[in-house]
């Protein structure tokens, strides 16, 4: 594979860009009125109206345990994101969800990819420079929060408090989880890595109190009840990796891992 086949095929989280049809559900919800308090500011582009009225938040809460899971052991990667890359990130989050900051407050998803890399470092080479992506040609550069490579090795990328471009119209709320691999049922079936992806995200989920049902694939991204895209022509932008069959099974492995 060339260098340049190799950012296209990450860029595309694992398979080619996937239009649908299916209606969009729009859910920017009270995450606004928390980051203003952390951001001083949440005013939406007055030239650019959202594409449909915010909804009361959907989610189901996660019963909170009696004891979170151990967070599991986590190598600290972090590409480049200075004050450059995050005002780039305030810019995207403002076209996209009408939100005037950078962070990633309360998050309610957990995004599951794959990278169609064949390691960790061809992955972190692809995220780490601050350009345009090749897909959508829009800045700042793509990214995931966590990298599990397939000894299982848990890599993250960014801080949890930090947006990510990972999947379209869900990076406002939304945590990124790729996995080194080239299609879902080589993830499925690589124990070591699949044991460390169930780790990490029985964690997450029951730190930030997100269902399991919340726990998606990017190619179910469209089905959220937290799915919200301002730009028109990209609301039913979604890709083909980790689909609705076989991220049913993951979720089955994550509801028996009894995490919370």
């Amino acid at each position: 594979m060339t260098a340049t086949a190799l950012v296209l095929c990450l860029a595309a989280c694992g398979g080619t860009t996937t239009p649908a049809t299916a209606p969009q559900p729009s859910a920017l919800t009270s995450v606004a009125t928390t980051a203003s308090a952390a951001t001083g500011s949440m005013s939406p582009p007055a030239t650019e109206p959202a594409s449909s009225p915010p909804v009361t938040n959907p989610r189901t809460p996660a019963p909170i345990p009696a004891s979170l899971p151990q967070r599991p052991p986590i190598v600290q990667d972090p590409i480049p994101f200075g004050a450059k890359r995050k005002a780039e990130m305030v810019a995207y989050a403002q076209r996209h969800y009408g939100l005037d900051t950078y962070r990633l407050v309360d998050p309610h998803v957990i995004v599951i990819h794959f990278t169609e890399t064949p390691d960790f470092q061809s992955t972190f080479n692809t995220f780490a420079p601050d350009v345009p992506d090749p897909e959508l040609h829009e800045l700042p550069n793509t990214c995931a929060h966590f990298v599990i490579d397939k000894d299982g090795t848990i890599h993250q990328l960014v801080p949890l408090g930090v947006m990510c471009r990972h999947t379209v119209g869900l990076n406002w709320t939304a945590i990124g989880i790729e996995h080194v691999g080239y299609s879902d049922a080589e993830v499925l079936g690589d124990h070591a890595q699949m044991r460390s992806s169930l780790r990490l995200v029985s964690w997450l989920r029951c730190r930030f109190h997100i269902a399991v049902a919340n726990v998606i694939g990017h190619n179910e991204s469209l089905s959220s009840p937290y799915h919200h895209e301002r730009v028109a022509r990209l609301r039913t932008q979604t890709h083909s990796d980790f689909n609705h069959a076989d991220m049913t099974i993951y979720r089955k492995r994550l509801r028996e891992s009894r995490s919370c």
